[in-house]
C-alpha cells in the first residue's frame, strides 16, 4: 500500500501505521544496543563496528527489497521520488551531524531510544538538536544563495553509473560484505592489541 501516492499519510490510518513503524524501529534499535551512546561511539575508537554493520544491512535490505518488489509489480520504482542533491549544504550538514554524533554520542533516532530507556544525556542531546533546528529555521531565509547554488539532479547511484537497479543492489551487497569482513578484522586486531 503506497500511502504517499494515495495521499493517506496524514490520515488516521497513516498516522497509526507510522506509530507502529516507529515503535518497531525503536524497539529493534534498543535490541541492537543502540540505546547506549557508548555502543554508538565505539566505532570511532575502532572497537565495535555495529553501527556500520546495521546501517549497511539496512541499505542492502532496502535496495534488494525494492528491486524484488519492483520486479513482482508491488512497487513502481519509476514513481519513487529521489530528492535533488545540494552538494555544499549537504557536506556542511554532514560535517555538523558527524561532529554532533562524536560529541554527544547520539543521532536523533537513537537519542529518542536512549531517552525512552531513561538516559538523561539523550534528553540533553535532543534539546540541543531542537535548539539547532530552530536556529537553522531562523537562519535559512538568509542562506538563499548557499542553499541553492549547488543543486544538482544526481539521481540514484545506479542511474549515475549507468547500471540497472538489480546490478546496483548486488554491487551494494558486495561492498557491504567487504565492509563486514574488514570491520571484523579491525575489531579482532583491536581486541588482540588491547589484550597485549
Amino acid at each position: 500500500m503506497n500511502l504517499f501516492a494515495q495521499d493517506l499519510l496524514g490520515t488516521p490510518l497513516g498516522l497509526l501505521l507510522s506509530l507502529f513503524v516507529g515503535l518497531g524501529f525503536g524497539f529493534w534499535l534498543e535490541r541492537a544496543g543502540f540505546g547506549s551512546s557508548r555502543k554508538l561511539t565505539a566505532i570511532f575508537y575502532l572497537h565495535d563496528f555495529a553501527v556500520l554493520k546495521v546501517m549497511f544491512s539496512a541499505m542492502v535490505t532496502a535496495a534488494l527489497g525494492l528491486q524484488l518488489f519492483g520486479a513482482l509489480g508491488y512497487i513502481d520504482l519509476a514513481a519513487l521520488y529521489v530528492p535533488e542533491s545540494v552538494i555544499w549544504p549537504q557536506l556542511v550538514g554532514g560535517l555538523l551531524f558527524g561532529l554532533g554524533f562524536v560529541a554527544g554520542g547520539w543521532c536523533p533516532g537513537t537519542a529518542a531510544v536512549g531517552l525512552a530507556s531513561g538516559k538523561l544525556d539523550a534528553l540533553v542531546f535532543l534539546l540541543g538538536a531542537g535548539v539547532g533546528s530552530l536556529a537553522f529555521a531562523g537562519l535559512q531565509p538568509h542562506l538563499g544563495d548557499f542553499m541553492h547554488a549547488s543543486v544538482c539532479s544526481i539521481g540514484s547511484l545506479p542511474q549515475q553509473f549507468g547500471v540497472s537497479g538489480p546490478i546496483g543492489a548486488l554491487v551494494l551487497l558486495a561492498v557491504a560484505l567487504g565492509a563486514f569482513v574488514g570491520a571484523t578484522k579491525v575489531e579482532q586486531w583491536m581486541a588482540r592489541r588491547n589484550q597485549a
